[in-house]
């Protein structure tokens, strides 16, 4: 267990540092500090050497030359229990330092900003701050290493508790935070300088769409139960953002599947401007609908499958208010997700108290990333909206503009159905939907075989073409009167003449919506 006397603070986030320096100093911890965080100490009336005291040199170059010194690096790389090390620090009066507390420049804070220079990324670079980090994660059984202000009240803690020493497994514990910390930060800078090109003198900074090197390193939040089944082993892993990053206010632990079908009903709602409600099984949507209130939209959304609803999850793109809560809680429901909820409707849910409850942040548009045997997929995320505008009607009679409105929305929601997709709806409604069949004829059958609310008068949403008539002819039998699909069949002609024999009003958007 290393004992600390002698503490190297410098750090670019000043959370705590004051308090962390007050807490070491009453412990008579020697404390040595840089710029502004040795100023900062100083405002606070605590004692601190600068580190130009111990170096002999003043800090240079615009503050890029400050702990890069053998007087430093010493300190922090020697070996307590090698007397050849000891002796060299004697000998070159080195002092030891027990104790490095360091975070770095905030590049990633500047490389956001899209308007941010390649020379402020360059002097964005953190150099000294990486080296003694490193240094002291090398030496990590004879100095701490502490590199997030999370981490300081625990520190000060064992140090009054154990005589300013520090156990090994604490020691360990921080030296590995220390090295992912300066992995990530290097990733952060290779993975923005390698879509800046130099031509000539002049730089060109275009990101691609798909980087050239995929760089996946996110921390574990949260250990599973299981995986998609109990023999299977799982965890989720965050940058922040999105369901990975929401707050769960209540409920039982997340399972992998809660985790995919919450996914698939925040998506599925954020489609959608007004008030709107999704209820997902198996990833799919049994009900989803947008109407003036969330409360109307739960209602409409559940109506359109009531058996298939129990045990859904879901997802609204609006706080959750008293009267959608007091619905919802009259069934059996694994998880919500919503960007908030009211102190009335979480009183009402309280009662159900394995009922998961996420508040659902900010979400990022990220690749979207799949993995096979061997290797990974990635793409771009789908995010493609439509507008009647785009959509070309090409039957003899063209929508009405009730029917404009359900061909869009059904449309948005075969976006979200597994493929091959169709889904029958009225406007602002799903009324039922047809998932994952071979054949997409199949897909029409059973999206009527289930249907709860009569078809009659219904609009039909096709995520891909048609490659015969057959689908439409089917959709036909069951009373719909128009049809959305993307078109590009060889046998377009063929569809669109048995559309025009049935009365039926086609459009064609041009864009697919696969979802495998």
């Amino acid at each position: 267990m290393p004992t600390i006397r002698r503490a190297l603070l410098s750090v670019t986030d000043k959370t705590g540092v004051v308090e962390l320096a007050r807490g070491l100093a009453a412990l008579g911890i020697e404390l040595i500090s840089t710029g502004g965080t040795a100023s900062l100490i100083r405002d606070a009336s605590l004692p601190v050497r600068d580190v130009s005291r111990i170096t002999g040199f003043p800090e240079m170059l615009d503050g890029r030359i400050k702990t890069i010194h053998p007087r430093i690096a010493g300190g922090i790389l020697a070996v307590r229990d090698k007397a050849e090390h000891m002796t060299a620090l004697a000998e070159h009066g080195i002092g030891p330092i027990d104790m490095v507390a360091v975070n770095l420049y905030a590049f990633e804070k500047t490389a956001s900003r899209p308007d941010a220079s390649v020379a402020e990324l360059i002097e964005n670079i953190d150099i000294g701050g990486p080296t003694m980090i490193r240094a002291a994660a090398k030496n990590w059984q004879d100095v701490v290493v502490v590199v997030s202000p999370e981490d300081y009240p625990g520190i000060l803690r064992e140090l009054k508790e154990n005589s300013c020493r520090i156990g090994r497994d604490a020691c360990w514990r921080l030296a590995q935070k220390a090295w992912n910390l300066t992995a990530a930060y290097d990733r952060a800078i290779a993975a923005r300088l390698a879509s800046i090109e130099l031509a000539g003198e002049a730089f060109t900074d275009t990101p691609p769409e798909l980087p050239a090197t995929l760089d996946i390193r996110m921390p574990r939040s949260l250990s599973l139960r299981y995986g998609e089944n109990p023999h299977q082993k799982a965890a989720l892993y965050t940058s922040g953002g999105g369901i990975a990053g929401a707050r769960q206010l209540q409920g039982k632990e997340l399972s992998y599947n809660n985790l995919v079908d919450l996914d698939a009903a925040w998506q599925l709602v954020l489609e959608f401007e007004r008030p709107a409600a999704a209820i997902i099984k198996h990833t799919n949507p049994c009900g989803c609908a947008e109407q003036d209130s969330l409360a109307a939209a739960y209602r409409k959304a559940f109506e359109a499958d009531p058996v298939s609803a129990f045990g859904g999850v879901l997802a609204f793109n609006r706080p959750l208010d008293h009267e959608t809560a007091a619905e919802v809680a009259r069934l059996f429901v694994e998880a919500i997700a919503a960007p908030g909820y009211s102190e009335q409707a979480l009183a009402v849910l309280a009662a159900k108290k394995n009922l998961r409850l996420l508040h659902v942040g900010e979400t990022r548009e990220e690749l979207v990333i799949k993995s096979i045997s061997g290797g990974l997929l990635a793409q771009t995320p789908d995010l493609h909206r439509l507008e009647s505008g785009a959509c070309r009607v090409i039957t003899g009679r063209a929508p009405t503009e009730d029917e404009w409105q359900a061909l869009l929305f059904g449309w948005k929601v075969a976006k979200h159905v597994k493929s091959n997709a169709v889904v029958y709806a009225r406007a602002g409604q799903s009324i039922s939907t047809g998932a994952g069949q071979m054949s997409r004829v199949d897909s029409v059958k059973v999206g009527a075989m289930k249907a709860v609310l009569p078809l009659e008068g219904t609009v039909l949403a096709s995520d891909a073409f048609f490659p015969f008539p057959d689908g439409v002819e089917e959709a036909a039998k069951h009373g719909i009167t128009a049809v959305i699909q993307p078109g590009g069949s060889v046998r377009d002609d063929e569809v669109i003449a048995a559309a025009n024999r049935l009365g039926l009003a086609m459009v064609f958007t041009g864009v697919r919506h696969f979802r495998h």
